[in-house]
């Protein structure tokens, strides 16, 4: 049975065309144009509201919800940000940092502020530390993404055996939602996370998605062999490819490119929800097949 979890105002999960992808931008993360001083956390405010607004206007006009994948530097950064983004959209906001103590910083802040029901952590890994895993159990989180990332195995099946393994971590934990990440570092891992996602999404039905920016972030050759107007079609091509083997979410990079990630997605959406039209359902009158036309 495919599960559906609700994160503040999103749903997501389900069966592909019944329930509209989830898309993920994100911001203040490292080298982004909005950013002043990335240690203190300062930024231009005008420009990263104007980004909020592009994605939650895309998202009204596809049927595709949306969340924030919040990249914090330092705990001081990581503070400020949660708070602007939090007062400007109430989409869901997925904490995420390199840095453990940067992750916590943003959770203990959640905590604080009411804020932990739209909150995702971003991620638990096999690596995760103990002292980790004990303060998002002591916090009462319920969502989590468990990334399969296994540097001993890169195959499709080692990705499906760490997931295993951290649905197990996750439960003891209080993850109650937890979202499964098959792990893009790049385009060759791109077949393998999505074979693995295709076979979680049928074993386990938790919702499944992928960072499917990764395999164009450390693609050397695109811009010199291709152009720059290759990078793109080509991002955008790997969303698509995880979204149409049943990705539930997909992690599409910088916000700013929510422009070309929303209409692409959607149409994948629909062409789904009208294969289920032909077995007698019939999807929300919100989802992409009625709003795209």
């Amino acid at each position: 049975m495919q599960k559906i979890f609700q994160i503040g105002k999103v749903k997501v999960g389900g069966v592909p065309g019944e329930r509209p992808v989830v898309l993920v931008g994100s911001m203040f993360y490292h080298g982004h144009k909005i950013m002043q001083d990335e240690m203190t956390g300062e930024f231009d405010k005008k420009a990263a509201e104007e980004l909020l607004n592009l994605q939650d206007e895309f998202s009204d006009r596809t049927g595709n919800p949306c969340m924030i994948d919040l990249v914090g530097a330092s705990p001081e950064a990581m503070r400020k940000e949660l708070e602007f983004v939090a007062s400007m959209t109430d989409a869901p906001i997925l904490i995420d940092s390199p840095a453990m103590n940067v992750r916590l910083a943003g959770l203990r802040y959640a905590k604080e502020t009411g804020l932990i029901d739209r909150i995702v952590y971003n991620s638990i890994i096999p690596e995760t530390k103990p002292e980790e895993l004990q303060e998002i159990k002591e916090s009462k989180l319920e969502c989590a993404i468990l990334l399969a990332y296994n540097p001993t195995d890169f195959t499709s099946q080692g990705r499906v055996r760490t997931i295993k393994t951290l649905i197990s971590t996750a439960n003891n934990v209080g993850i109650k939602k937890p979202l499964i990440d098959t792990c893009v570092l790049d385009v060759p891992t791109l077949g393998v996370a999505s074979k693995a996602l295709f076979q979680i999404k049928n074993e386990t039905g938790l919702p499944v998605g992928a960072g499917t920016h990764n395999a164009i972030g450390t693609w050397r050759g695109l811009k010199k062999k291709m152009g720059k107007q290759a990078v793109t079609p080509c991002s955008v091509s790997a969303a698509i490819m995880a979204v149409a083997i049943g990705a539930d979410f997909v992690l599409y990079g910088p916000i700013e490119d929510a422009q070309y990630f929303f209409p692409a997605v959607a149409l994948v959406d629909a062409a789904y929800a009208q294969l289920l039209m032909e077995k007698g359902k019939r999807p929300d009158t919100k989802h992409p097949l009625f709003k795209i036309a």
